[in-house]
């Protein structure tokens, strides 16, 4: 296990259950919570995981502050749409798509990196926001190649289709290729988060924690910092690239709002807040209580709310149309009470 887990272990057992926890329901999900929104949540997680974990390589190992993740991320999943379009419903499509797309990605963070890493922090942020939304409207207007706001939406290889069958039914579970596309999203994610693990408890990782405590003393001891900062830089969007990959495989279609909004860049830096910055499975607990958080708590104020009705004010408190208003207040609390991270303060009080 310490082998898997790159020696990194989680130094906390309530952490170490809560991970373990979280593992289980993933790698269950289709039969403890059988249901198509139940699933696609659960698949949404795995996603979420590698890509917020992705983020966290730059954020919160290199100290680098980019708002172009979804960028890469959209990259990706473009990558995989445009290679299904034209080259047709096979494994091939998606495997050229993904590694054409995590290529793209990570070009042009070398570019951006670069010609920007050499400046200020805030000055590198603003560049990537100014690329990232002038590929946001470029992808809007290319209405040819890329749908333009519609979207594109492509077919998957039959094996990973709802109307493919490999059997009758497991514990209830129909065996079928939507239940082989949420494994094919499983364990893609699973590998990825793994490989991430191993690069921060590297070397390479070390450098670049010591680059993000102070860069002076690590110019001054020898160690590249550009080099380290592009590097990482790079390795962040290729992987974030193929995090949007796997999104586009489960939900076979691909569009600037799934995958290029502000909002989703705003959700990676909230997720992982409250996870906890510089470590891995902050990733994990972060987009986990997030992704629940806005699949579910509109449902849940919904019955509190009529569970109270005939109380003064707190019906139109808890009222589903406010949960926008309770997750900020959510996020507010788990600022002011783990202010190192839900990890981070779990690994304090061990």
């Amino acid at each position: 296990m310490q082998a898997v887990l790159s020696g990194d272990m989680p130094r906390s057992k309530i952490l170490a259950l809560i991970l373990a926890g979280i593992l289980i329901c993933l790698a269950l999900a289709p039969f403890l919570f059988p249901g198509v929104r139940t699933v696609d949540t659960a698949a949404r997680i795995c996603v979420f995981i590698v890509l917020v974990a992705s983020y966290d390589l730059l954020l919160g190992y290199g100290g680098i502050v980019s708002f172009a993740h979804t960028m890469f991320f959209g990259i990706g999943a473009y990558g995989v749409a445009l290679a299904s379009t034209h080259m047709g419903r096979g494994f091939d499509a998606i495997a050229v798509g993904a590694a054409a797309g995590a290529l793209v990605a990570a070009a042009l963070a070398l570019i951006i990196g670069l010609f920007s890493l050499r400046v200020r922090a805030i000055f590198f942020a603003m560049i990537t926001l100014a690329v990232a939304s002038a590929v946001a409207v470029l992808v809007s207007q290319l209405s040819g190649l890329t749908g333009g706001e519609d979207g594109l939406t492509f077919k998957t290889p039959r094996e990973l289709g709802p109307a493919f069958k490999f059997g009758d039914k497991l514990f209830g579970v129909k065996l079928n290729g939507k239940l082989l596309a949420y494994y094919f999203v499983f364990f893609g994610a699973l590998i990825l988060f793994l490989g991430l693990l191993r690069v921060v408890n590297s070397p390479f990782g070390r450098v670049l924690q010591a680059i993000r405590e102070n860069d002076f003393r690590a110019e001054a001891i020898g160690y590249r910092v550009v080099f380290y900062r592009v590097a990482a830089t790079c390795l962040s969007a290729a992987v974030a690239a193929l995090a949007g990959s796997l999104y586009a495989v489960w939900l076979r279609y691909v569009g600037p709002d799934t995958t290029l909004s502000m909002e989703i860049m705003i959700d990676i830096l909230l997720m992982v807040v409250i996870g906890g910055m510089g470590t891995m499975y902050g990733a994990v607990i972060g987009a986990t209580l997030f992704v629940l958080a806005q699949n579910y708590l509109q449902n849940l104020m919904g019955a509190a709310s009529g569970l109270v009705e005939g109380v003064p004010i707190l019906p139109e408190l808890l009222s589903a149309d406010r949960w926008l208003l309770w997750l900020g207040v959510l996020f507010i609390l788990s600022v002011y009470f783990f202010p190192t991270g839900v990890v981070g303060r779990l690994r304090q009080g061990n």
